[in-house]
């Protein structure tokens, strides 16, 4: 079941407001912290991309990729939110 055009336009919309808006966030975050939680809603959104691409394509590969990209990416913030508290 392929998702009608409308549909697929308005998530892909959504997705690049909410893109635009962690970039911003990162870029003007005032501190590390900041910048941290934007970079994981970045990868949180890469995550919910994967998983729409592969509903939209019956590949569902793209879930396997997107499990193992949010375990890489929890895994990634724990230890840069360890490195800004100075516990590394």
């Amino acid at each position: 079941m392929i998702c009608p055009l409308t549909l697929c336009a308005i998530f892909i919309s959504v997705i690049a407001v909410a893109t635009f808006l962690s970039i911003v966030r990162a870029i003007k975050g005032p501190t590390g912290a900041d910048r941290l939680v934007a970079l994981d809603v970045m990868t949180n959104i890469t995550i919910v991309l994967l998983a729409l691409l592969g509903y939209y394509f019956q590949r569902f590969i793209y879930l396997d990729v997107a499990l193992v990209y949010g375990i890489l990416s929890f895994v990634g913030v724990i230890a840069a939110a360890r490195y800004l508290e100075g516990g590394l």
